[in-house]
């Protein structure tokens, strides 16, 4: 019995050092000449279908084919929903997601974030008529968001009680139909939304207090240094020249309807203060 015992033993060590390392991941996609990158498949104006081209279109897919040409390499973009950015990474699906991906600690359990390039804030928007002031007046209430994302989380933080849409226009259609009290999204969302009820629909109005700020960042998979090395090397290449400005001006900036000037920069995460989100 011992014998066995150590013959196994020695042939499971055997195997483990037989066993091939991890491959590059960065190799591979230097080498395949392409980067494959997860986006929404309909979250404007991160990316989305344009409706002349029906090529995907947006903030994030700029930013996907960005990185890919600083790589020398070229994207190909996989539009994916909200809850399945981390899977499709983690499971080697796609190179990186690139799809307003915000820090929290579940999140950075599975996969590698990259540098923030910028911090976000999730903002509760309600109709006009609403009594609410603070994000407080909603303890308890029922608030609409997208599925598995950080909006959602929020709203639980809150003690709200999330109603979730595969989509943000879902969720803004049942605040719309009067199935949840409000909608949690991110900020450019929420802006839209605002201006658009104002001509449209009922309504509505943001709640000044954010829900919670979270970075942004690229996710990656783990154990892949070379990788994340090299993201947060383009990303601070892309800010330090301007070209990351330039995109966000396009989709986001003062000239677009959500008017929102940047002024984050690529930062390595410890040099934020922030409280991460479960």
């Amino acid at each position: 019995m011992t014998l066995t015992r150590i013959t196994l033993g020695l042939a499971l060590a055997a195997t483990a050092l037989a066993a091939p390392a991890k491959a590059d991941q960065l190799a591979d996609i230097l080498s395949a000449k392409t980067l494959r990158c997860a986006t929404f498949a309909d979250v404007p104006p991160f990316a989305s279908p344009d409706p002349k081209t029906r090529e995907m279109a947006g903030f994030d897919v700029d930013l996907c084919n960005a990185i890919a040409t600083e790589l020398g390499v070229k994207a190909e973009v996989k539009p994916v929903s909200v809850e399945a950015r981390v899977p499709e990474v983690k499971l080697g699906r796609v190179d990186i997601t690139v799809a307003n991906l915000a820090y929290t600690l579940s999140r950075a359990e599975q996969i590698q974030f990259s540098d923030p390039y910028y911090l976000a804030k999730e903002m509760l928007i309600v109709p006009d008529e609403d009594p609410g002031k603070t994000k407080a007046d909603f303890e308890g209430q029922r608030i609409a968001s997208t599925k598995g994302s950080t909006s959602e989380m929020s709203i639980k933080l809150n003690k709200s009680t999330p109603l979730t849409f595969q989509d943000t226009a879902s969720a803004y259609l049942a605040v719309q139909q009067g199935k949840a009290r409000g909608m949690v999204a991110n900020t450019m969302t929420t802006t839209k939304f605002v201006n658009q009820s104002q001509t449209q629909g009922k309504k509505m109005r943001m709640i000044p207090d954010p829900m919670i700020f979270q970075p942004i960042g690229v996710g990656m998979q783990k154990d892949q240094p070379a990788l994340t090395a090299k993201i947060n090397e383009v990303l601070r290449k892309l800010d330090t020249s301007g070209e990351l400005g330039k995109i966000w001006d396009k989709w986001l900036g003062p000239n677009t309807e959500y008017k929102i000037v940047r002024n984050d920069k690529v930062v390595p995460l410890s040099e934020l203060k922030f409280e991460p989100i479960p």
